[in-house]
């Protein structure tokens, strides 16, 4: 890795893996193989790095968009591909459909994330990102669903308390973030509230992980930051970045200490490319906090 940038509170900002991903998203650390997996939603692709072999590996998906990626509890891969979530044995295998959505609006899928139960939490979103024609579903290991929010125009930002008792939820076009209560016995919504607004400015907030502390990190896009919320809402963090648009982030690493962020090129012309070596790139900021290991999808 290679310093790209500093905070002058905070560790280096590193590059973890120089690309150009027109869109990188949901980063995950899998513990069992010590490796970090994202996607690239536009340039469809599933990518992985193992730190201690820099060791980097790319498989090109055959959809228009790949939205998200979840881990199993059986070491297969789930990932959403256009309106449906398929489970893969090998990263360039085919896939099984295990659920589709949404089939008659022009919709995708997009972030996704699983809870301690082994149920898949993931969105839909508006392809022209501004009609409120997606939802939130939740997603069970046989398959069936529950639709958990309507009207949601770009779904983002899925993350869950460490003790399971909230999750936090973002609609990017409509600037609004916020967290569901969550029922300790099977895991139901029985509340919803506005968590962070940022429709006065305009500020576009991502994608999202939980530490430890029950803080959420959030990566802005058109926003050049990501930013640490305590669990009452107040700011506590910011770090700048070198790239005009992180889109999500994640622990990662032998410890679970190292913030591993995604970035996208999307939107930015070339006199923006040519000021952003690193847009597309994955980067890599250690020390800055401690992560949780991921859920696995219960199949």
């Amino acid at each position: 890795m290679t310093a790209a940038a500093t905070d002058f509170r905070y560790p280096s900002v590193e590059v973890a893996v120089r690309g150009q991903d027109q869109l990188g998203e949901t980063p995950l650390w899998c513990d069992r193989e010590q490796t970090l997996w994202w996607v690239d939603i536009e340039k469809p692709k599933l990518q992985s790095f193992s730190p201690s072999k820099q060791a980097f590996e790319s498989w090109d998906r055959d959809c228009t968009f790949l939205g998200s990626q979840a881990l199993t509890r059986s070491g297969r891969r789930l990932v959403a591909e256009d309106l449906s979530l398929k489970v893969l044995d090998t990263p360039d295998s085919l896939g099984d459909v295990l659920i589709e959505v949404d089939h008659e609006l022009d919709n995708r899928l997009n972030d996704g994330r699983v809870d301690a139960r082994g149920h898949l939490w993931i969105g839909t979103m508006d392809n022209e990102l501004h009609r409120p024609n997606g939802a939130l579903y939740r997603i069970a290991p046989d398959g069936s669903s529950d639709r958990i929010m309507d009207g949601v125009i770009v779904s983002n930002g899925i993350a869950f308390a460490p003790d399971g008792s909230w999750m936090h939820f973002t609609d990017t076009r409509r600037h609004i973030s916020y967290l569901f209560t969550l029922d300790p016995e099977d895991g139901a919504v029985t509340d919803k509230r506005v968590f962070a607004d940022h429709s006065s400015t305009g500020d576009r907030p991502d994608g999202a992980c939980v530490d430890v502390d029950g803080c959420i990190w959030t990566a802005f896009f058109a926003g050049s930051r990501i930013v640490r919320y305590t669990p009452d809402g107040r700011i506590d963090r910011t770090i700048e970045l070198p790239v005009t648009n992180p889109t999500c982030l994640c622990f990662g690493g032998p410890d679970l200490s190292t913030l591993f962020v995604t970035t996208a090129r999307k939107f930015l012309d070339e006199r923006q490319l040519a000021e952003e070596p690193l847009a597309g790139s994955l980067l890599a900021i250690p020390g800055v906090g401690q992560g949780l290991p991921e859920h696995r999808f219960g199949l």
